[in-house]
């Protein structure tokens, strides 16, 4: 397998990929460095915000939304990089001391939160994690914020079936991914653990292809697992990279896997890249904001 780094980028924390297919471009973060993304073509724009953002993602309206520490706003994005205008859409999460973490749109165009006590500090150092204080939240674009889950540690991965009948998701500080039955209300079933193992590093961010096998991050452990439906390894990716923290099909033909990543001790000279490779399964669209 052959790798690319899709840019000169290297993020501190990198995360959040999101493959836009109507314009063929790519969004994701530096959570640490406080930077919002986009790859279109070959040239790369960057948004600095005013606190860490964990999520990028365009709208059906033509903006974008941006998952900072105080809220989810919208960017446009028409606006220069070192003057970003932000508008608030909402405050899903008003816990103090909580940031955003994982958030990606469902196939009805509707975002999900998941948030987490703050870890980083203001220079991106590591901060250390001592309460289950994050939280689940599906923000509509009528603004209305439902809350799903409470007592979460490090929210990670957000997948839907197709049906829109059950969701995966995961938590880092258990090593597992979950899945969860959505009733017709919308409200979530008892966990069911899906995947749970550690000897590759732990789950951070993933993506689903077209067969519904799951790509899954390890977090320290330079790979990727592709997984089958039922929660078994198929395959091991090696990468790299020390510390890989999501994953999104792209490219015309939705077969280029993105790969974000984040600095780490180790120092190689490609942590922080985002890493670009050619499967031989497309992957799914990603769904923009319905609003």
């Amino acid at each position: 397998m052959t790798w690319t780094a899709v840019t000169e980028h290297r993020a501190q924390l990198g995360e959040g990929p999101f493959w836009d297919a109507p314009a063929q471009a790519l969004y994701w973060v530096d959570i640490a460095g406080k930077q919002a993304l986009r790859l279109i073509g070959q040239n790369v724009q960057i948004w600095q915000m005013p606190e860490h953002v964990s999520a990028f993602i365009p709208c059906a309206s033509g903006d974008a939304l941006v998952t900072l520490s105080s809220g989810v706003y919208r960017l446009d994005l028409d606006s220069p990089g070192l003057e970003p205008r932000l508008t608030l859409f909402c405050v899903a999460d008003p816990q103090p001391g909580n940031r955003a973490n994982e958030a990606r749109c469902d196939g009805q165009g509707r975002l999900w939160l998941g948030t987490m006590q703050n870890n980083i500090g203001e220079q991106g150092e590591d901060l250390p994690i001592t309460r289950r204080s994050g939280g689940l939240f599906r923000v509509d674009p009528d603004k209305r914020v439902t809350p799903l889950l409470r007592g979460l540690g490090i929210p990670n991965t957000l997948l839907w079936s197709d049906d829109g009948t059950t969701l995966l998701f995961g938590d880092s500080l258990d090593s597992t991914l979950y899945r969860y039955f959505i009733h017709t209300d919308g409200n979530l079933d008892a966990a069911q653990p899906w995947y749970s193992a550690d000897q590759h590093g732990g789950p951070d961010g993933s993506a689903m292809d077209a067969e519904d096998y799951v790509w899954n991050a390890r977090w320290d452990g330079s790979c990727l697992l592709r997984l089958t439906p039922e929660g078994k390894v198929d395959r091991k990716i090696d990468l790299p990279i020390s510390r890989p923290t999501s994953c999104v099909f792209g490219g015309a033909d939705l077969k280029t896997l993105y790969i974000t990543s984040a600095k780490s001790p180790l120092n190689h000279p490609l942590d922080g890249a985002v890493l670009s490779l050619r499967v031989d399964v497309a992957g799914k669209l990603c769904t923009r904001f319905a609003d």
